[in-house]
């Protein structure tokens, strides 16, 4: 089996996931948030590495051009299908990254972090959504033997010191950062429901125990100006197609917010 078609049926199994009650419950907490930051960071151009269920999560942008990449599932629409490590995207060209749990299902988390400095311009932020392992998510994972193959406890549940540590490497600066969802993973949506309280206590009296760390991280590159480059994948449109890549399969789609 190839990497992008085992990568494309985790990623399934992620969408199913995020469909269940304990998926929809984070990921509406996790819309909330992006939806007071992405709309407070400029930007004209944005990618999405991955989705997690039907939301959108682009919806507060402000950027004029939004693409949304995944793995190629059927009757999942986006905009660019290619392997987060090999982004089909021009060096310097691209103001906002989200990763929203990227980091978390990848083969080489490391390298996707690379490759996302590398299509960013100077000053563009990457904001990054992750499982933390020092969370009652954390220690049921580890219950479970890492997961053995279920998502979401497979997940990597990379730590939010070696995310900055990588961040820092690479010259990111860390400008914002939170913890999201500080009920325990239950299956019943009443009891996730009653526990909502945990949610407004939580940054109080457990302060770094959320299920989820939101990482926004500005790339800093002394002495250079952003310089906005012509943007290579362009919209389908009276008939011309956009130009291919040597990094991926492309289907461009612009769109303006919503």
């Amino acid at each position: 089996m190839s990497a992008a078609s085992d990568a494309s049926g985790m990623h399934a199994r992620l969408h199913a996931w995020f469909d269940q009650p304990l998926g929809r419950s984070l990921r509406a907490v996790e819309a909330d948030r992006l939806r007071s930051t992405l709309s407070a960071l400029y930007a004209s151009r944005v990618i999405q590495l991955g989705s997690i269920g039907g939301t959108d999560l682009l919806n507060s942008c402000s950027a004029p051009t939004r693409i949304l990449m995944e793995f190629p599932e059927p009757g999942r629409p986006c905009s660019v299908t290619a392997l987060p490590e090999a982004l089909p995207f021009d060096t310097a060209s691209v103001d906002l990254a989200l990763l929203p749990h990227t980091l978390d299902f990848a083969a080489n988390p490391h390298e996707v972090l690379r490759e996302v400095d590398r299509v960013l311009l100077p000053e563009g932020n990457v904001v990054i959504l992750g499982f933390n392992p020092l969370s009652l998510w954390g220690l049921r994972r580890l219950l479970r033997h890492r997961g053995r193959g279920v998502i979401p406890w497979n997940a990597r549940f990379i730590s939010l010191r070696r995310i900055k540590d990588w961040l820092q490497l690479l010259n990111f600066e860390v400008s914002e950062g939170a913890m999201l969802y500080y009920r325990p993973p239950l299956h019943s949506q009443a009891a996730l429901d009653r526990l909502y309280v945990m949610d407004k206590i939580g940054n109080r009296w457990w302060p770094m125990a959320g299920a989820v760390y939101m990482l926004v991280a500005r790339k800093r590159v002394a002495g250079m100006m952003p310089i906005r480059p012509r943007w290579r994948l362009q919209a389908i449109a009276g008939g011309r197609m956009p130009q291919p890549t040597a990094r991926g399969q492309v289907a461009a789609r612009t769109r303006g917010c919503g």
